[in-house]
C-alpha cells in the first residue's frame, strides 16, 4: 500500500526545491481576507490575481488556522500550491492518514493533477497560495464533509 502511495504521490505530486518559482503575492496586511465559503469554516482567503469564478488563470492565498483540515477533495482542474508561511501536511490517497502526508513547509510548492484525491493538515497558522485555471471548483469525496450551506459544485 505505502508502495502505491509512494507512486501516487511521485506521478501527481511534484515537490521542487524552496523558493522555486516563488510568485509575489498579497502581503498579510495588504490582503483582502474573507471567509473561504468552499472550504470548511475557519479558513480566510484573499484573491490575488483573476477572478476564481471566471474561466482563466487565477490565484489566490488561504489562511488557515493551526490544525485546520480540509478533507479528501479533488477539482476538475490542477493546481498549484506554494506554503507561504508555516507548514502544511498534504496527503493523497482513499484515506485520510496524516501521518502519511508529505510535509511542505515555508517555500515548498506542489502540483497536484486533475482528480486526483487528496487532503491538508495545517502545522501552526499556515498561508497557502493557489494558482489554477478556473472557474475554481472543489468536490469533496464524502459529501458530509462538505462546507454546509453550498451547493454542489462547490465552485466560486
Amino acid at each position: 500500500m505505502r508502495a502505491r502511495t509512494l507512486l501516487l504521490l511521485a506521478t501527481a505530486l511534484v515537490l521542487s526545491s524552496r523558493n522555486a518559482g516563488a510568485q509575489e503575492g498579497v502581503s498579510p496586511q495588504a490582503a483582502q481576507w474573507t471567509p473561504a465559503t468552499l472550504f470548511p469554516p475557519g479558513a480566510l482567503l484573499a484573491v490575488v490575481s483573476g477572478d476564481p469564478a471566471q474561466p482563466g488563470q487565477s490565484s489566490a492565498e488561504l489562511s488557515l488556522p493551526d490544525g485546520y483540515r480540509v478533507p479528501r477533495h479533488y477539482h476538475p482542474m490542477g493546481e498549484r500550491l506554494e506554503v507561504r508561511q508555516g507548514t502544511l501536511l498534504v496527503g493523497m490517497g482513499e484515506r485520510f492518514d496524516a501521518r502519511k502526508a508529505d510535509t511542505l513547509r515555508t517555500g515548498d510548492t506542489a502540483f497536484t493533477a486533475m482528480g486526483v484525491h487528496h487532503y491538508w493538515v495545517a502545522l501552526g497558522p499556515t498561508v497557502v497560495a493557489l494558482t489554477f485555471d478556473g472557474p475554481y471548483t472543489i468536490t469533496y469525496v464524502n459529501a458530509y464533509e462538505a462546507p454546509k450551506g453550498s451547493s454542489f459544485p462547490y465552485r466560486y
